[in-house]
């Protein structure tokens, strides 16, 4: 047996009332209010007190039986000395009840205090503690040795087997417990992860819609600040305003789409792609066997798609763009390319938050995967690939 487990108390849980079942519980209080009944009968009811001597004995029992929850306490509280101060007090307790003749209650506080040491306190303490409460037993018990012998054994094994089992119904208690804060651990951070993707969801959407918005919006105020003819720059201000109508009932759209991802019911990723592309005038070419994707990596192929082409009608204003989504064995891959455009974006591209690249590649890195985008050839080119 290690050193530890005769040196250490037992769990709290062991010795608290946690984990015992509410008809045990009751049973155990009954035992222990018929067994306090009987033994005030048979002490007091006796011709050994009367008198001064009857009032004596009934403090004494009284405080025997204060000295005992005093005892469980001190146990549940871990106080070594104490605890074993109230033992031994218990113990002249018996000695004297005893010697004054009444030796059913003497015999009650020694066994009843040899079983309780061996449950509460330290084997280190518990045991000599035990052996004394069993030995001043056998002295009293003058009858026959071998019945006596066995008692004591008896009494040993039992006071051991209560230990055991309070020892056995404290670990289950703080597995129960350890298991309750790992399901609550888990269902909080399953909760923040939730509201994570809500969060992005609602970002990538937003920013997707309102940032092209923003390209028509400083467009059309580029023609009216710098127009010194307004009728003959209508058309195009016109063109922009209802571009930027567009852009709003795309991002109506695309919020119900994002409220729909979030219940689960999307629309495949090929036919959202096509849906997109069409809209931007880009080119999509698809290629490898058609693989059913997890909801995240849809989702991820999707906002990269959004963003990637938003930043290249942002800062490639007419750029031929063209879109690649590739299925493989161990994921999917999504490839926008720009041709660099012919247009002017330095004043148009200040009109974003600048942070579109970074989201898209934490999403992807989130999923395991990777985002790669920078110049290639003649424009710009974002690659992300991600696990399915």
């Amino acid at each position: 047996m290690p050193l530890n487990s005769w040196t250490s108390w037992p769990l709290r849980e062991s010795l608290a009332r946690e984990g015992i079942g509410g008809t045990r519980l009751w049973i155990g209080r009954a035992v222990r209010a018929l067994v306090v009944v009987g033994l005030v009968w048979t002490t007091l009811s006796g011709r050994n007190f009367s008198g001064w001597g009857l009032v004596a004995a009934a403090a004494g029992m009284a405080g025997a039986l204060l000295a005992f929850r005093s005892f469980f306490r001190m146990t549940l509280a871990r106080r070594l000395l104490p605890s074993i101060g109230l033992f031994f007090l218990l113990e002249g307790a018996a000695l004297a009840f005893e010697l004054a003749g009444a030796r059913t209650p003497a015999i009650v506080l020694w066994c009843a205090c040899a079983i309780l040491a061996m449950e509460r306190l330290p084997l280190s303490v518990a045991v000599p503690c035990s052996a004394v409460a069993l030995g001043a037993f056998a002295v009293v018990n003058t009858g026959n040795w071998w019945s006596t012998a066995a008692t004591t054994a008896g009494l040993a094994l039992a006071g051991y087997v209560v230990r055991l089992d309070a020892e056995a119904r404290g670990n289950s208690q703080r597995l129960l417990a350890q298991e309750r804060a790992a399901r609550s651990a888990e269902a909080e951070s399953a909760a923040l992860a939730e509201r994570g993707r809500i969060a992005r969801e609602i970002h990538d959407v937003l920013a997707h819609s309102l940032s092209a918005q923003l390209v028509h919006l400083e467009a059309a105020r580029q023609l009216i600040q710098r127009s010194p003819d307004l009728e003959a720059d209508r058309d195009q201000i016109l063109e922009r305003v209802v571009a930027c109508r567009g852009m709003a009932r795309e991002g109506l759209d695309g919020t119900r789409e994002a409220l729909s991802a979030l219940r689960g019911d999307m629309i495949p990723v090929e036919d959202f792609l096509r849906r997109l592309t069409a809209a931007e005038g880009a080119r999509l070419d698809v290629a490898g066997e058609r693989r059913t994707m997890s909801a995240e990596a849809g989702l991820a192929v999707r906002r990269v798609a959004q963003e990637a082409l938003t930043n290249a009608r942002k800062h490639a204003p007419g750029a031929r763009v063209s879109v690649r989504l590739e299925y493989a064995d161990d994921g999917v891959g999504l490839e926008v390319r720009d041709s660099g455009g012919d247009g002017t974006p330095a004043e148009l591209a200040r009109s974003g938050s600048g942070y579109g690249l970074l989201g898209m590649r934490e999403r992807a890195e989130l999923l395991g995967g990777t985002l790669e985008s920078g110049p290639d050839e003649e424009g710009f080119v974002v690659r992300l690939r991600v696990p399915v």
